[in-house]
C-alpha cells in the first residue's frame, strides 16, 4: 500500500491507500421524483485512504473516498424534448 500527501481544508496530511473490494456490488439507489421521473444513482469507488494521525470525533479513523457517481433518468413522456 502506497502512501502519499492529501489535502484536506488547507492542511496537508499523509494518507495511506486501502485496498478493498465490494461486498454486496455497485447497486442502484432508485428515487421517484413528485414530477413522475425516476432517478438511479450509483457511486463507484476508485481509492480510498486512511488519512495518518486524523480521526473522527467517535475516534474512528479518517478516510477519504475517490469516487464517481453514475447518474441515469427515466423521465416521463411529457418532460422530453420533442424530437
Amino acid at each position: 500500500m502506497s502512501k502519499r500527501k492529501v489535502n484536506l481544508g488547507g492542511q496537508e496530511f499523509m494518507a495511506e491507500e486501502i485496498e478493498f473490494e465490494s461486498e454486496s456490488g455497485e447497486k442502484w439507489n432508485t428515487y421517484v421524483l413528485h414530477d413522475g421521473t425516476q432517478l438511479k444513482l450509483k457511486a463507484v469507488v476508485a481509492e480510498v485512504l486512511r488519512v495518518e494521525g486524523q480521526y473522527t470525533p467517535t475516534g474512528d479513523p479518517l478516510y477519504t473516498v475517490n469516487a464517481s457517481l453514475v447518474v441515469s433518468t427515466n423521465s416521463p413522456d411529457s418532460l422530453r424534448k420533442k424530437a
